[in-house]
């Protein structure tokens, strides 16, 4: 349990490439347009809830439900899949719920930010690093996911609807590549 900042740094660095919170941003955008307020603050603090509990209990707790990290990555990769088909598509397939504006929880937490490749990278990590360091790159990357959310209306307002469009479609094909990805790896097809 020792404290080591090039620990906590390379733990940072592997889950905020995981999380991506810069990169949903274009996602971020269109849910909040479909469901209404992100509550940055709570959606902040219940992921952070999540990876730290799976931090703890991850392989734990899939093991009560008979479910191994490959599946629980599996069931991750198809909602990324479906979320990206929406952006690429421009159809709905995740209905708004129409009957009052409730914030975005799910999909924004899981699986954006606390999904099946944060809490597999978790379960890795801990056989790399001290709990207490990845505690600590958790913590710093809920504070960069915070200022993400927090900025979305800035981010919307300097792209204007053309730009969002944009990134929609290019990081909904990217979001579809890690889905496949994600897919592969936990199914034993992917070839590096």
């Amino acid at each position: 349990m020792d404290f080591n900042l090039k620990h906590i740094l390379s733990a940072f660095m592997v889950l905020f490439a995981v999380i991506d919170i810069l990169g949903s941003i274009p996602i971020i955008i269109e849910l909040k347009k479909k469901n209404g307020d992100i509550k940055p603050f709570k959606t902040s603090l219940i992921a952070f809830t999540v990876l730290i509990v799976f931090l703890f209990l991850g392989e734990t707790i899939l093991s009560i439900f008979g479910v191994n990290v490959q599946s629980f990555a599996i069931a991750g990769s198809f909602i990324l899949l479906f979320l990206a088909l929406e952006m690429i598509l421009n159809i709905e397939l995740f209905k708004p719920d129409n009957t009052s504006k409730k914030s975005i929880i799910v999909p924004l937490v899981f699986p954006l930010i606390a999904g099946a490749g944060s809490i597999t990278s978790l379960i890795s990590l801990k056989a790399e690093y001290s709990t207490l360091n990845i505690g600590i790159a958790i913590a710093l990357n809920m504070v960069v996911v915070f200022i993400a959310l927090k900025a979305t209306s800035i981010i919307e307002r300097i792209l204007g609807e053309g730009g969002i469009m944009i990134l929609k479609k290019v990081f909904g094909i990217i979001l579809l590549a890690i889905a496949i990805k994600l897919f592969m790896s936990n199914t034993g097809l992917f070839v590096q």
